[in-house]
């Protein structure tokens, strides 16, 4: 019995990326952020603030150019007794694009950028469950061992989770 030969990809089956943005996407982050701003499973940003960190965020971008999926990674002021840290934050999916792995590309695009810093670890806060991290080697820490400099962002009300991932 012969079996079909394998039907060929298309030739523009593209690869998803994860590259680095500057102060001209801030906007396109804003709005992709929005949604999950408005939930409450983002801290509350303004365009401004986007504007500000653009630089330090990651984007997969889709067919026509605008963001699909951002992350950032922001390195925290050295504290004692904690090694260099950064913290990952503003992780999100526009929804239409969600389930398709983009999430786990940025992690894993940001553990990456994270080592080429020379972080010692990366820390992260989620309303969510946290499985994403965990299965990118987070483990789950109390509230109260969170590095102190960043620490004093985290807002109890919401609920959320610390990870960290040591590198």
């Amino acid at each position: 019995m012969t079996l079909p030969a394998p039907a060929a990809l298309p030739a523009t089956v593209a690869v998803p990326v994860a590259v680095r943005t500057d102060f001209r996407d801030a906007r396109a982050l804003y709005e992709l952020s929005l949604p999950f701003l408005r939930t409450g499973a983002l801290r509350a940003r303004t365009p401004a603030d986007y504007r500000r960190a653009a630089d330090t965020f990651l984007v997969v971008r889709g067919p026509g150019g605008a963001p699909d999926a951002c992350a950032a990674l922001r390195v925290l002021a050295p504290s004692p007794g904690h090694p260099p840290t950064g913290v990952l934050h503003n992780l999100c999916v526009r929804a239409d694009r969600q389930g398709r792995g983009l999430g786990g590309l940025l992690v894993a695009a940001v553990l990456a950028h994270a080592r080429r810093s020379a972080l010692s670890a990366v820390v992260t806060a989620t309303t969510g469950d946290g499985a994403l991290f965990t299965r990118h080697g987070f483990a789950r820490l109390p509230t109260a061992a969170a590095p102190p400099s960043w620490a004093a962002e985290l807002d109890p009300s919401r609920g959320s989770r610390v990870f960290r991932r040591l590198l």
